[in-house]
């Protein structure tokens, strides 16, 4: 899986392209893990390039987003495809999310 990364303002946003499925997801998770124990996160995930993901991946995103939210703060997730969408949905933890339509959005959303 490749992992696109760029910085919008302060803002970092990270995209992995392909499924995120275990291996392969571990490397993204670990390096969300290390940005959202960065020193003041404002992170933004987009998925439009993933059309699956599986339990380990869910749980990396929900580790993720329990770290920010001890930090007063919350993971983003930005053109979520419809699969992962329900995926979300169907395991329950789609609340502990905020999803965004675009990017952009998202990285707005944390002014």
């Amino acid at each position: 899986m490749k992992i696109e990364r760029q910085k919008m303002g302060t803002v970092d946003v990270m995209a992995p392209i392909g499924a995120m499925i275990d291996p392969e997801a571990q490397d993204f998770l670990a390096q969300l893990l290390k940005l959202v124990e960065s020193a003041n996160p404002r992170v933004v995930v987009s998925l439009h390039e993933t059309a699956y993901m599986d339990s380990a991946a869910i749980e990396g995103l929900w580790a993720a987003s329990d770290v920010l939210q001890t930090r007063a703060t919350s993971l983003k997730l930005a053109c979520v495809t419809p699969t992962c969408r329900e995926i979300f949905e169907l395991t329950g933890v789609s609340r502990q999310f905020s999803f965004f339509q675009d990017v952009s959005d998202a990285v707005r959303s944390f002014l």
